[in-house]
């Protein structure tokens, strides 16, 4: 698989390409801004983006910018955002651009090795991962008429495992309980939140977005 890296902090970036390079993935190319992510993507064409959402000039949104317009241009395109602080904003608005093949993480998650590798694989395979200091904070920004608000405690902390991405029997090991008792409360979930059952929309995702879009205070 070919990765770009956007990252204006030359250590990190050092780093994380020596990671990922490491475990075989083929790193094509580096940038440290907006623009040089843009320029390099649409040129190589890689499988993933993993990059910073503030980069230069102004250490704002440019990250997040590159992102919707590269997914706008390349569907196919998986991204990872990284970050140091959380843009509830930033990560809704991609989410909802496309929530296939998106992740976002904090920065301080990448000391974590394995989970940031699986969390790559994750969006890679065309998996959603939301890290979950950002669910938490997304939680912030609630609408007084979002559904969501009506989920007991239990089935909310299902849907904030969800939107990372995990499956049944991974929530079930998480909140020590049977994977029948998972896939009732998700059940109870699509109910609550009037998701019936599709052919052509993805369900678990739609819940994901529902939870997640808070417009700000």
């Amino acid at each position: 698989m070919r990765l770009i890296i956007a990252e204006d902090e030359v250590l990190l970036r050092a780093g994380l390409t020596r990671l990922l390079t490491d475990e075989g993935y083929d790193v094509v190319a580096a940038a440290s801004t907006g623009t040089e992510l843009v320029t390099a993507t649409l040129a190589l064409r890689p499988d993933l983006v993993i990059t910073d959402i503030r980069m230069p000039p102004t250490h704002t949104r440019e990250g997040i910018a590159a992102a919707l317009r590269l997914r706008a241009e390349v569907p196919s395109l998986a991204v990872l955002l990284l970050s140091q602080h959380v843009d509830s904003a930033g990560a809704t608005e991609l989410l909802a651009d496309g929530a296939q093949g998106v992740g976002y993480l904090l920065k301080q998650r990448i000391i974590d090795v394995d989970p940031f590798l699986q969390a790559v694989r994750a969006v890679l395979d065309g998996g959603t991962v939301v890290d979950a200091s950002v669910v938490e904070g997304m939680m912030r920004r609630r609408r007084t008429d979002n559904p969501v608000d009506r989920l007991s405690p239990r089935r909310r902390e299902t849907l904030a495992l969800m939107a990372q991405d995990m499956s049944n029997a991974r929530i079930a090991e998480e909140l020590v309980v049977t994977e029948h008792a998972v896939a009732r409360n998700i059940s109870a979930i699509f109910e609550t939140l009037d998701l019936p059952p599709s052919t052509t929309e993805h369900r678990r995702v739609l819940a994901v977005l529902a939870y997640l879009d808070r417009p700000g205070p």
